[in-house]
């Protein structure tokens, strides 16, 4: 029941929608309706408002953290990791949104640096040197997400490697046109404007 409670909790953090209570609240608009009509931080900074994307890549990261920090401080490592995961299905299926979240990027870092600072720092460190080389944010987050698994179990075992695989399968869902847009030679560069 605790690993339940928990699992709402998390989830219930992670649907918190903070790219569309920003833009609202700054008077940006319906970020459903700006860009990709995708809810995360990318999405926000085609506003051409980079504090705004600043703020929500912090938010949409620390919902994920605070929900993994609090459940390991109230009902320990189990509840961490289910809190993490559920944090990381909120924010890409929120109820409130009709189950039409982000892809879950800075979600998925929030947690890991939460769950294991190292396994963050090691995502962070493979999403820029990709970034650096590539300079494709989204290729850059596939690339981070298909390793972590495999550096979360050589750091922490097979628990781990198991959320860290089930969040990565999911962000690979969640960039399926990204993916087609890679492999077709049109996925834009960072910082070119869309």
């Amino acid at each position: 029941m605790t690993l339940i409670l928990w699992a709402g909790i998390g989830y219930l953090l992670g649907a918190i929608p903070f790219g569309i209570v920003i833009t609202r609240a700054l008077g940006l608009g319906d970020l459903r309706l700006i860009g990709s009509g995708n809810i995360g931080a990318t999405n926000v900074l085609r506003t051409g408002n980079k504090p705004a994307a600043a703020a929500t890549l912090l938010l949409d990261g620390g919902k994920g953290a605070i929900a993994v920090l609090l459940a390991r401080w109230l009902a320990g490592p189990d509840a961490a990791l289910i809190a993490g995961a559920a944090a990381f299905l909120g924010h890409l299926f929120p109820i409130w949104l009709g189950f039409q979240g982000g892809k879950g990027v800075a979600t998925f870092i929030g947690t890991l640096l939460a769950l294991d600072w190292k396994l963050g720092l090691a995502a962070c460190g493979i999403w820029l040197v990709t970034a650096l080389v590539s300079r494709m944010s989204s290729l850059s987050a596939l690339i981070a997400a298909a390793l972590t698994p495999f550096v979360a179990l050589w750091l922490d075992g097979a628990r781990m490697a198991a959320v860290a695989g089930f969040m990565a399968m999911l962000i690979f869902i969640r960039h399926r046109a990204n993916i087609g847009r890679i492999l077709a030679g049109t996925e834009p560069k960072i910082g070119k404007k869309t």
